[in-house]
């Protein structure tokens, strides 16, 4: 929906719930949740079908964390709620506007927590974005008030009366959380695991299937949120000062393509002596515009690359090598992912085999397999939409479109839902020759290692010290338990046993001693994940729930409130007004001491019965009016000293300034005045005369006639409080 002019009633103030969609996740349901499609990047669309050794973690929804981050409105967020615990927090909170993130296969989940969310708060604002926004007809299937297409930063700032231009905060997160793999969950130690790193949104390649390219504006268009290097340096290096991270997994479609912005982020990181850490996507042309010694010096580890298929025309593959690409950035310790296409155009059942033959020859650390879908707002799936090729909701159903299970159209060759059968083929290939990914990643880690562990650069030779520190211990039992687990099997019991020899030869005995030891652990663990997974087991996230500054904030002011509502009441159910029955004189004495420390310590400054002490104690009691009309009456008892006045006058100030109407200061039961403490309280007082009655002044004495005269002359006075109830009339 067009929001050029729209801005909430509220503005800044409107509560705002940001959540994404409910699980749990990795199970076949009537909301779209598919078995197959768990909310694990990796093992969904990696590491699939590598059992125990597959690669299993969790990633934040980053999007909703960006705009939280930048709006002035207090803002909760709820990431992986259930459906009961998004009910939860909607009947807890008056929220107006609730918006909510979604891939399109999702898209009965928010119908569902849209229709709760009309029934606990019906005057919010529903806003849905994410790549769901793409989908036809997405505001009527949901019910939302709005459909956010595009960076939902800006919007948000727009919808809140903000300047969407400001500069754009970034938030705090890692990359992942839950990362497991050897049936072992991994410690997450401070600085352990990459920071998240968004530079830009969007792809200016446009490729025809990119979805993520299309959410963004499509080919030519992309969203820089730090446009100069050293703007993103900045980014980093608070990042790295508030997470202690020296590694950043970078979501930015293409980071390397602004090559400016990255040669000045080179040149910072060499100047201050950073020895920093990339995990990056990139395209093969643009890795080519670099040499190799510039991705090293830049700190360029891992790269996410798109492979495709074997003659394919995209403009990222033009005049690139791909086969040759990926051993040279792998001989140097640069990790690739290559992400390769099952059900191009030009496949079909009887060349699909060397298709996945030609990605399983790159030999990458990590390799993604995806059918080629068109999705809502690409240019394929325009394409497949004008020649009247894509299949109904009845013949395909949105929760199972997400790469891993089905064509959404008829393809020209691959009919009858072989697809499903060549892309689990495809896992498997790359699995049964090249092994384990992390083994794979392991390899590449340890020639990197070799290769630049004395380069004359004390900046990379440290970042690979740092970064290739468990290669000696925990990797290598890692790989001696997986060299177990294959034995004499070919190849893979010969990869590991030849990484083993040669992180043994390479770190000496120290290796030797420790491998066989943690390998045993690692191994075992390996066995009960295997059965555990064979049983059916799956993961699932945790709920997170985060609120910004503004909804901490807020939160204090409605406790603050809250408890001075409530005290207002205390007067009447505890100042002076204890029962005269059911209680031992014990028994009272040891409930008035009490209540009057637990009303002293809610509120440092506001006004309660209590005792205030100091070389004598003075006894404060308070008669609520029952009419608005009169006002609060403090009946003082006990010892009227300097001490005891000067907090006195600091709690009725507190309460004046935070209060409306009168207040009436009893001194008739007093049983000690300081004359000079007395003359000071009612000065101090001065400023507030026209809300303060005194009664009963006069029984003070002849050594008060100062204090007296003073109070006569700028307060009103009465001899009693019968007068002073005349006076209220």
């Amino acid at each position: 929906m067009a929001v050029s002019n729209l801005v909430h009633p509220r503005g800044a103030k409107a509560e705002v719930l940001l959540s994404s969609v409910f699980g749990p996740y990795a199970q076949n349901d009537e909301y779209g949740s598919r078995e197959i499609n768990p909310m694990e990047l990796y093992h969904n669309q990696v590491t699939r079908v590598q059992g125990p050794f597959s690669l299993r973690m969790f990633h934040r929804s980053f999007g909703l964390m960006m705009i939280q981050e930048n709006i002035d409105a207090p803002c909760r967020l709820l990431d992986f709620p259930t459906l009961d615990r998004f009910i939860e927090e909607i009947k807890s909170h008056s929220y107006d506007i609730i918006g909510i993130s979604s891939i399109n296969c999702n898209w009965a989940k928010v119908k569902k927590m849209c229709e709760v969310a009309r029934v606990h708060l019906p005057k919010a604002t529903i806003v849905v974005g994410g790549h769901i926004a793409n989908v036809q007809d997405i505001l009527s299937k949901t019910g939302a008030d709005h459909i956010v297409l595009g960076e939902g930063v800006r919007w948000f700032r727009k919808f809140l009366g903000q300047d969407e231009n400001a500069p754009v905060k970034h938030p705090l997160a890692y990359s992942g959380f839950g990362t497991r793999s050897f049936g072992v969950t991994a410690p997450e130690k401070p600085g352990d695991t990459a920071a998240i790193l968004i530079p830009s949104v969007g792809c200016p390649l446009g490729c025809n299937f990119c979805s993520t390219s299309a959410q963004f504006g499509g080919k030519g268009k992309f969203i820089n949120f730090y446009e100069t290097g050293d703007a993103l340096f900045s980014v980093i290096c608070g990042l790295e000062e508030k997470l202690k991270s020296r590694s950043f997994f970078v979501l930015d479609e293409n980071f390397l393509l602004h090559k400016k912005r990255a040669l000045r982020l080179l040149e910072l990181m060499e100047q201050h002596d950073k020895g920093w850490i990339f995990y990056v996507f990139s395209s093969a042309s643009v890795l080519r515009s670099y040499t190799v010694q510039q991705l090293i010096s830049l700190g360029i580890t891992w790269v996410w690359m798109g492979l495709e298929g074997e003659n394919s025309k995209y403009p990222k593959l033009q005049g690139a090598d791909t086969l040759s690409l990926v051993r040279e950035l792998q001989s140097h310790g640069i990790c690739v992912l290559g992400s390769s296409i099952i059900g191009l155009e030009d496949h079909t059942p009887e060349n699909i085999g060397e298709a996945v033959d030609y990605a399983v020859r790159h030999n990458t650390a990590f390799h993604q397999f995806m059918l080629y879908t068109p999705l809502p707002g690409t240019p394929l799936y325009d394409e497949h939409l004008r020649d009247g090729s894509l299949l109904s909701e009845e013949e395909c159903p949105t929760a199972d479109i997400h790469g891993q299970y089905r064509f959404n159209y008829r393809h020209g060759h691959i009919s009858g839902g072989l697809e499903t059968e060549f892309i689990l083929r495809a896992f498997q290939r790359d699995f049964e020759a090249n092994g384990p990914s992390l083994a794979r990643m392991m390899r590449t880690m340890l020639t990197g290692w070799k290769r630049y562990k004395n380069h004359a650069d004390q900046r990379i030779r440290e970042r690979y010290q740092w970064k290739c520190r468990r290669l000696k211990d925990s990797y290598a039992g890692a790989v001696w338990a997986m060299k177990k687990w294959y034995g004499s099997r070919k190849p893979a019991g010969e990869q590991m046993a030849s990484l083993l020899h040669d992180l043994y030869e390479e770190f000496g005995w120290l290796t030797r001693a420790v491998a066989p030891i943690i390998g045993r652990v690692l191994h075992f663990a390996m066995k009960l994940e295997a059965a555990r997974l064979a049983r059916g087991w799956t993961y699932e996230p945790g709920v997170v729930y985060e609120k910004n500054a503004r909804a901490i904030s807020l939160e204090k002011e409605e406790r603050a409130s809250a408890w001075k509502n409530a005290l207002k009441f205390i007067p009447r159910l505890i100042g002076g007004m204890m029962p005269e029955r059911g209680f031992g004189e014990n028994q009272r004495r040891k409930f008035a001491g009490y209540s009057c420390r637990v009303r002293e310590r809610l509120s440092s400054s506001t006004l309660v019965p209590m005792e205030l002490f100091g070389k004598g104690v003075l006894y404060i009691k308070l008669r609520t009016p029952f009419e608005n009309r009169r006002p609060l009456i403090v009946d003082l008892q006990g010892i009227f000293n300097a001490k005891t006045a000067m907090k006195l006058k600091k709690k009725i100030k507190a309460h004046l300034r935070e209060n409306s109407g009168h207040l009436a200061i009893n001194f008739s039961n007093l049983a000690s005045v300081e004359s000079k403490a007395l003359l000071r309280f009612l000065k101090k007082l001065r400023g507030f005369k026209e809300r303060i009655k005194i009664v009963y002044l006069d029984s003070l004495g002849e050594d008060m006639a100062e204090a007296v005269r003073y109070a006569k002359k700028y307060f009103e006075v009465f001899k009693d409080e019968e007068r002073l109830a005349g006076s209220m009339a």
